[in-house]
Parts: C-alpha cells; sequence; structure tokens
C-alpha cells in the first residue's frame, strides 16, 4: 500500500474527489491508476484528510526507464483518449481542488506576465509573449471532458520500458483537456511528439491551449527557481526553448 499525506489545505481537497471518482474511471482506462483504500481523519497533530491507495509497481518515467519513447507517447495517448471518453456528467469542474486545471489560461495570464518581467533579458520576451497571446486567442468551446491534469514523469510508471500506470489524479476533473498535453514538450519530441498529437487526435487551437499551459509552468519555474535551484532553473529554460522552437517550426 501507499500512503498520501497533504501537505496544505489545497491539496486536501483532493482526497475526496480522489475517494468518489478514481473507482468509477479505473474500469473504463487501459492501464491501472491509483485505487483508494481507505481515507484518514485529522488528528494526532495532522491536519487535513490522507488517504491509503493499493500499490503500483513501476519506475517513474523518464529517459533512462522509457524503451521507445514514440511507443511509450502512443501508449500515453491512448491512455488519454480512453480518459475522455468516460461521461463527464457530474464530474468535478475546475477549482481550487485543482489550481483550475481545465479552465481557461486566463486565470494564469497575470502571475505568467510577472514572470516574463522577471526573466526579461533571460527569454525572448517578445516571442515568449506572442507564444502566450496565440494560447489565450485559442478558445474551446467544446463539451467538458475528464482530463489528469498533471501528465508529468513522477505520475507515470513504466515497467520493462513501456508505460504500465497513472497515478495522482489529484488535479483531475472535467473541462478543457488542454492541459494534458504538457508533457508534448516536457518530454516528447519529433516522432514521439507527433505519434502523441496523432493519436490524440488534437486540434490545433487545443494544440495552441496545451503549448500555453506548458510554457505558463516553465515560466513560474523558471523565474521562482532563478536563484535559488539552478537545476530546476535550467531545466524550466530547456522546456521553454523547446515550446519557442516546437512554435517556430509550426509556423
Amino acid at each position: 500500500m501507499s500512503i498520501r499525506l497533504p501537505t496544505a489545505r489545497e491539496y486536501a481537497l483532493a482526497v475526496d474527489k480522489e475517494h468518489r471518482w478514481l473507482p468509477i474511471l479505473a474500469p473504463r482506462v487501459p492501464l491501472p491508476i491509483s485505487k483508494p483504500l481507505a481515507k484518514g481523519q485529522p488528528g494526532d497533530g495532522f491536519a487535513f484528510h490522507w488517504s491509503v491507495y493499493e500499490w503500483l509497481d513501476g519506475d517513474p518515467a523518464g529517459i533512462d526507464t522509457i524503451g521507445d519513447l514514440t511507443e511509450f507517447a502512443d501508449s500515453l495517448a491512448a491512455f488519454l483518449v480512453a480518459l475522455r471518453r468516460v461521461d463527464p456528467t457530474g464530474g468535478p469542474e475546475p477549482g481550487p481542488h485543482n489550481w483550475f486545471r481545465g479552465a481557461s489560461l486566463r486565470v494564469y495570464d497575470a502571475q505568467t506576465r510577472r514572470a516574463v518581467e522577471v526573466l526579461d533579458g533571460r527569454v525572448p520576451r517578445d516571442t515568449v509573449t506572442a507564444v502566450w497571446q496565440s494560447a489565450l486567442g485559442a478558445p474551446w468551446d467544446s463539451r467538458p471532458v475528464w482530463f489528469h491534469g498533471d501528465v508529468a514523469l513522477g505520475n507515470l510508471l513504466v515497467r520493462d520500458g513501456a508505460l504500465a500506470a497513472v497515478i495522482d489524479f489529484g488535479t483531475c476533473g472535467v473541462g478543457d483537456p488542454a492541459c494534458d498535453l504538457v508533457i508534448a514538450w516536457t518530454l516528447l519530441s519529433g516522432a514521439s511528439r507527433e505519434a502523441f498529437r496523432t493519436r490524440l487526435d488534437v486540434d490545433p487551437m487545443t494544440w495552441a491551449r496545451g503549448r500555453g499551459w506548458a510554457l505558463w509552468k516553465a515560466l513560474i519555474i523558471y523565474a521562482g527557481a532563478l536563484h535559488s535551484d539552478h537545476a530546476a532553473a535550467a531545466e524550466a529554460k530547456r522546456v521553454i526553448d523547446e515550446v519557442l522552437s516546437e512554435y517556430a517550426e509550426s509556423g
């Protein structure tokens, strides 16, 4: 088993959500996901509800654990396609429980622009702003669908080089699924990125919003880590460069 202890009230908002919805999602997706077993109560100096889950074997996804990156991208996209097909009726809409994943990027407009100010001279301001504006100008007007909300390496488990499980649905919800595209710039490139996009059948506006989500996160991490965590800053800068390069190639 594994135990998850939320470190802040906002994280604790996901406990009831996961216990309510993960048993419904599990049989409808092609890979194992976190299975809630028990819910812990606040007490003994711990202020929040917490959870016990079934243990899922695997190593965190990464360049050194993934066998074939294109196959991995295709498997991940197939999982997200299945997730989006689950009936969203009554599902959790974007809000504080998931930091507004699935909502409009405009929630983070001011934060993004502040990060660009902080990073002036370290990133190409005009190009970064153009990419951000293209994301804001790509409206989403489709029916809500399920999304994971944090498709990141630490939440994807690998066995024998292949994607084996998806964990941590704390930011999941129903809304715009563009936030699930971020890994296209944080991990994938070239053939693997194209395989991911093709299997998901992503339209240009959703792709632009996904690019915006990737840019927002990388900018705020870079700005926040600039003088305190050189490794995190360097990785965030790499993602920004990847976003800008792909944007230029897309025309």
